[in-house]
């Protein structure tokens, strides 16, 4: 069952990402500027985001199984409009429809961690999140070779056809207990922003989370621009498989994920921060060396991944129910946060290059280690 719903979250986010290396062709088929097709991409995340404070609450307070078969409909239904657009403006709004029923991985992940006993925990948070992060690594790849093959329409036609087929499967293969909580959708808001006023460790881990999310966002944003340039020179095919270099994060989930459920929570966040710091290091080196620049990848990658599912494995045994509460203020911190990375990343690349980059990435990842800082001790007051 775990590695069938980290299986479903990477079907379900590569939907985000689809379109990424599709951009210059959506943008000839339809003879439009690419900064107007470049919406495609901002639509996909505004969707995302207010569906992460709107949808995912309701994880708690409906059947779960309906809600995740009912979402995953949707998700197919947008990405067959997708398919289908006649122009670039219900393009848009179908991306933006994509984004939102795209938050069912943000319930597939608490439910993961409600039906997870508590000493395995860690190591199933773990497993669903290297499922996602493949996801994430993958669509872009998989996306551009379908694209190249048979055209841009044809990935989005295959992703609702296999949203349809993971909606079958879910339906057969979760449980189909109850809501966990009998209350209305209004008060499930207003508990949900109580729970973010109240509760500071799910606050400092979210921002923590996010910051680490921002990191990764400065390098990802950018690293295509030092690729296509000096020494490098490589061409767009060449750049999206060096996304595949960061599937050490997949594994770093998964071990972190065990080290959690071992009372190893500190000292293996301190150690992921620590590489986390160091990683960018190395990626500065990396503007000229190659060698350097796909080892801070590797330890970027692994520290980002790594922090998050330690937060995880942590708010989640805030409470033994209710959690879609938690992932819904987790990740919309996470998310707002972490999108200020690939903003902050573009500017430091136009007025820094490359070293701007790196610092500014590594600054994002010592705010981070400062909020650990004052996490643990700030439990270690209340104890």
């Amino acid at each position: 069952m775990v590695f069938l719903l980290a299986f479903a979250c990477a079907l379900t986010v590569a939907n985000l990402y689809y379109c990424q290396p599709l951009l210059p062709e959506i943008a000839k088929s339809f003879s439009a500027s690419q900064s107007a097709t470049g919406g495609l991409v901002t639509a996909n995340q505004l969707g995302y985001g207010i569906a992460l404070l709107l949808i995912v609450p309701l994880g708690d307070i409906t059947n779960r199984r309906r809600l995740v078969c009912g979402l995953l409909v949707i998700e197919a239904a947008a990405l067959a409009a997708a398919a289908a657009a006649p122009n670039l403006a219900l393009l848009l709004v179908a991306s933006a429809a994509v984004g939102i029923a795209a938050c069912v991985v943000q319930i597939l992940l608490p439910y993961a961690a409600t039906i997870a006993a508590d000493h395995e925990r860690g190591r199933v948070t773990g497993t669903v999140l290297s499922g996602l992060l493949l996801g994430i690594l993958l669509s872009r790849t998989v996306a551009g070779l379908i694209g190249q093959a048979f055209g841009w329409r044809t990935v989005f036609a295959a992703g609702a056809a296999l949203m349809l087929l993971l909606s079958a499967i879910l339906a057969r293969a979760m449980h189909s207990g109850g809501p966990e909580v009998a209350i209305g959708y209004r008060e499930q808001l207003r508990a949900t922003a109580r729970l973010a006023r109240t509760e500071p460790v799910l606050r400092r881990r979210a921002v923590m989370g996010g910051l680490m999310f921002a990191a990764f966002g400065v390098f990802w944003a950018t690293v295509s621009f030092l690729l296509a340039g000096a020494p490098y020179h490589y061409n767009q095919a060449t750049i999206g498989l060096f996304a595949l270099v960061g599937g050490a994060g997949a594994l770093a989930a998964r071990l972190t994920g065990h080290a959690a459920d071992h009372g190893r929570e500190r000292a293996t966040s301190v150690s992921l921060l620590a590489l986390g710091l160091a990683s960018f290091g190395a990626i500065a080196l990396g503007g000229t060396n190659l060698a350097w620049l796909l080892a801070g990848v590797l330890f970027m990658d692994a520290a980002v991944q790594g922090v998050n599912t330690l937060n995880l494995s942590v708010v989640y045994n805030l409470s033994d129910g209710a959690r879609a509460r938690i992932a819904s203020v987790y990740m919309t911190t996470y998310f707002v946060i972490g999108a200020l990375g690939s903003a902050a990343g573009t500017e430091a690349y136009r007025y820094g290059g490359w070293t701007g980059v790196s610092s500014v990435g590594g600054a994002f990842v010592a705010l981070a280690l400062l909020v650990w800082s004052r996490d643990t001790l700030a439990v270690r007051r209340a104890r």
